[in-house]
């Protein structure tokens, strides 16, 4: 199977797609990590309809998947766009994990102990900014309120620059059983002028501790389209990424959302044009699949044996705000500061303040500040971006038996939107399915996007909202 999508998708040469269509596509759009997305949602849904909606949740009897949202870090990384607060005087977690303890009471009372947790996250910020002994105590704290799998995948982001051995001892302990680990770009301009100076031998040496200590999957994230990256400098990253052999691998698009993260204009004189970083971006694909790994889609790539890759094969991949994953069905609860949870048929999002969210949670023990309850339409729109975005093919008979529409009539207007991406060569339309072609498969944010209502019934702010798709 991986030499048949490997030969596709190197049928594609950057060097022979025109200019023209590269500037056609690379324009503002969502990544789809929620649909509709979150400039749609709406700031009458408060804590309340948190409520609502996890009774109805927890009347399912679904899966749980939860995720906790531990925003300080040391230090300032000039192209983050992530909600992070820098703070030097660590004493700041201390608020903080006693308001987060009091939504984690709150939320876990509204899940029965019958629905199994399959997923666990801690993301940030940096979650090892915590000390071992905080981390221990804020596990277990969770574990105490839920019910979880004795499978379940328990996961943590961490910072190569800050995490010591005692923390990886700790979190093994405890069972987490996958990591993901920033990197970025490895060459020393780079790092330097976005202000993460992080050393290859730092990164080889935690990848070794983890194996060491038998962390199950190693994932690591890199960007392109960083100031000064070219892409002949992005291949010896990767080259030096392929001696650590991650499990996974997430390759973003720098998303330069200046108007959003004033530090990003630090460096906008030095980025790769658009036709540097769709080069960069080639070079990346191509060199990861040369080393024998799988193309998930958009931005992810998995080793053959991994689960990513056999969820993809037997099309039970899904997206949610952790990118791709393979609990699909599971009412994933976000908790802490901006974390955002989808229950139900809806989206909650939390307070986006540390100060505001620790006063709201440790009054009433949720800091919902907004959401949006999913529409029928919403429901199919959501599931046909989703096929498409992780299997690349959208079966019409399978939308049309789960929600009971003929699919042409439905998306009698989308279908001859599509006809311009037709044309130039995204996608080919049968009677029976749209399936993304090798070359659709860079673009298929914009294949994507002709199925987003509220893009084109500008329901959305005028002002910028998204980054480029490329």
């Amino acid at each position: 199977m991986r030499e048949t999508r490997t030969k596709t998708i190197e049928k594609i040469d950057a060097e022979s797609i025109p200019e023209s269509l590269l500037e056609k596509y690379n324009r503002p759009g969502p990544r789809y990590t929620s649909y509709p997305t979150a400039p749609v949602w709406k700031d009458d849904f408060g804590p309340g309809d948190f409520e609502t909606y996890a009774a109805r949740a927890d009347e399912r009897a679904t899966p749980v998947s939860l995720y906790m949202h531990l925003p300080f870090c040391e230090s300032l990384c000039l192209f983050c766009a992530c909600n992070v607060s820098i703070q030097k005087d660590k004493n700041v977690t201390i608020p903080y994990l006693a308001a987060l303890k009091r939504e984690i009471d709150h939320v876990s009372n509204r899940v029965s102990k019958n629905r199994a947790v399959i997923q666990f996250h801690w993301g940030g910020g940096t979650p090892t900014y915590l000390t071992p002994t905080q981390m221990e105590d804020l596990f277990g704290y969770t574990r105490e309120r839920f019910a979880f799998s004795p499978d379940a995948e328990i996961g943590i982001e961490v910072d190569p620059r800050v995490t010591t051995a005692a923390h990886m001892e700790t979190l093994r302990r405890l069972g987490f059983n996958r990591l993901s680990m920033g990197i970025q770009d490895f060459q020393p301009r780079v790092q330097e002028t976005i202000r993460r100076v992080q050393p290859y031998e730092l990164t080889r040496d935690l990848v070794a501790k983890a194996r060491e200590l038998g962390f199950h999957s190693i994932s690591v994230d890199l960007i392109y389209g960083l100031p000064y990256q070219t892409s002949e400098s992005f291949r010896a990253t990767i080259d030096q990424v392929l001696t650590l052999s991650p499990d996974r691998v997430a390759m973003f698009s720098y998303a330069h959302v200046p108007w959003l993260r004033k530090q990003q204009g630090a460096f906008a004189d030095h980025l790769p044009d658009s036709a540097e970083k769709f080069k960069i971006f080639r070079a990346g694909l191509e060199s990861f699949l040369d080393a024998g790994y799988l193309y998930i889609g958009m931005d992810h790539f998995a080793r053959p044996g991994d689960e990513l890759a056999a969820a993809q094969e037997n099309r039970t991949l899904h997206r949610n705000f952790q990118g791709y994953t393979t609990k699909a069905g599971a009412d994933l609860y976000g908790m802490g500061v901006s974390a955002i949870s989808s229950i139900a048929g809806a989206y909650a999002q939390n307070i986006r303040e540390v100060p505001a969210y620790q006063s709201a949670a440790a009054e009433r023990g949720l800091a919902t500040m907004r959401g949006y309850r999913l529409s029928q339409d919403d429901a199919i729109r959501r599931a046909v971006i989703g096929r498409l975005l992780c299997h690349t093919v959208i079966p019409k008979r399978e939308i049309e038996r789960e929600f009971s529409i003929s699919f042409d009539d439905y998306f009698a207007v989308e279908l001859a939107r599509l006809n311009e991406v037709i044309n130039d060569g995204l996608l080919i339309v049968t009677p029976d399915e749209l399936r993304v072609t090798p070359l659709g498969r860079i673009f298929i944010r914009n294949v994507a996007m002709v199925f987003d209502r509220y893009l084109h019934d500008q329901q959305m702010d005028q002002k910028p909202l998204f980054s480029k798709t490329l």
